[in-house]
């Protein structure tokens, strides 16, 4: 690969220039000391494969630069060096399709596998493996964590599928609360330290048990260890366990982040989940203007109407109308059944399988597995079915 470093700082510059030379994957590097604004001219199109921009030091001003540059290099690829991740700088990366933003101080085996993806792009789903199925919520309070672990136990219960699902809410992740009351011995974090030798043995030992056909990987206990995940890590462990479930679900939580956008670009299906009230939309549509800058379309993003009531003000359509995306499924309300499970932390299906949720998600499951929905059968079948 052909790279271009650029810096206003000649430690900086040096310093890519060092760990560049210790990647086998670049065959050539130009260097430029400086801002983008104050280059002569980029080389011409096709001359360079990614550009190296160190964003330390309050690199705004190198993006609004690139802003403006970018739609002259299509094919270009950007890795962003900064100091820190601030929300401003990575919304306004992923907006210009940047995906890798790296987090100084900078390794060589960090920009290796930085530019190894970068040179696999864009990422096919391998046939015949699982799909992996990302909940995101589009506004604090949505129930994507409830939809999604409770999606998981009714992929495995009622549809037989073998399903892993992944907190990656990584500072305040509580899915494993939904589910069980045992308490994780090992987290994610904890495995992300041994991910370079991820086999299922070692996959198995740090899930919780669910089900024989459905575990867990919990968040970090401490929302400190959150740093000790990183893009790698998840491109890792989700690559390696789709060749082992149907099923993968990512609870993402509801940042937008490097390791959140690593883990919506290995999905098959991404299902944002919102709720008929006017700050959900209006969070909801920042959210999908950004998932088109991405370049995911109406096939990966498949929106989730959640606690939907008959009496609401607005409607199905008005939600499909603001966001442009049609909605793929919609979850009723139903406080004391859906409170029930949370407080005592036993699947929906489990304790209250008749309840009208428990039936939208046994329904929602059997869509997604894309199996026949079962209905409720009458006394008189049952009793046929006696011995």
């Amino acid at each position: 690969m052909r790279a271009l470093a650029v810096s206003e700082d000649h430690r900086n510059l040096d310093d890519l220039r060092r760990l560049a030379a210790g990647v086998d994957l670049v065959s050539d590097l130009a260097i430029h000391e400086g801002s983008l604004a104050g280059m002569a001219g980029l080389p011409v199109r096709g001359e360079v494969d990614v550009l190296l921009l160190d964003c330390r030091h309050g690199g705004v001003p190198q993006l609004v630069e690139l802003e403006r540059l970018a739609p002259l290099y299509p094919g270009l690829q950007v890795i962003l060096v900064v100091e820190v991740e601030s929300p401003e700088l990575l919304l306004r990366a992923l907006r210009l399709g940047v995906r890798e933003v790296l987090k100084a101080p900078l390794g060589a085996d960090e920009l290796r596998a930085a530019l190894h993806r970068v040179l696999h792009r864009p990422r096919a789903a391998v046939p015949g493996h699982g799909k992996v199925l990302s909940f995101m919520s589009c506004k604090g309070g949505s129930g994507s964590s409830f939809l999604a672990t409770n999606l998981g136990y009714a992929l495995a219960a009622r549809c037989g599928k073998r399903v892993l699902l992944v907190d990656l809410n990584l500072q305040f992740g509580d899915a494993a609360l939904y589910l069980s009351d045992r308490k994780p011995t090992v987290t994610l974090s904890d495995l992300a330290r041994d991910m370079q030798r991820i086999d299922l043995a070692l996959l198995e030992s740090a899930m919780i048990e669910i089900l024989p056909n459905y575990g867990l990987l919990a968040a970090p206990e401490d929302p400190t260890h959150a740093i000790d995940v990183r893009p790698a890590h998840i491109e890792s462990l989700v690559r390696f366990a789709r060749g082992q479930f149907d099923y993968v679900i990512l609870d993402l939580g509801r940042s937008l982040d490097t390791c959140s956008v690593q883990a919506l670009d290995l999905s098959d299906q991404i299902y944002p989940v919102l709720q008929l009230t006017l700050p959900f939309l209006r969070d909801a549509k920042r959210l999908f203007d950004v998932f088109r800058t991405l370049d995911y379309g109406a096939d990966k993003v498949r929106p989730i109407l959640n606690r939907t009531e008959r009496s609401s003000d607005l409607t199905r359509q008005d939600a499909e109308n603001l966001l442009a995306y049609k909605v793929f499924a919609t979850v009723p309300n139903h406080y004391r059944s859906v409170t029930a499970s949370v407080n005592q932390g036993v699947p929906i299906l489990k304790l209250d399988g008749g309840s009208p949720v428990a039936r939208s998600l046994a329904e929602l499951a059997s869509l997604i597995a894309d199996q026949p929905v079962q209905r409720g059968q009458g006394l008189f079948t049952r009793l046929l079915r006696r011995p």
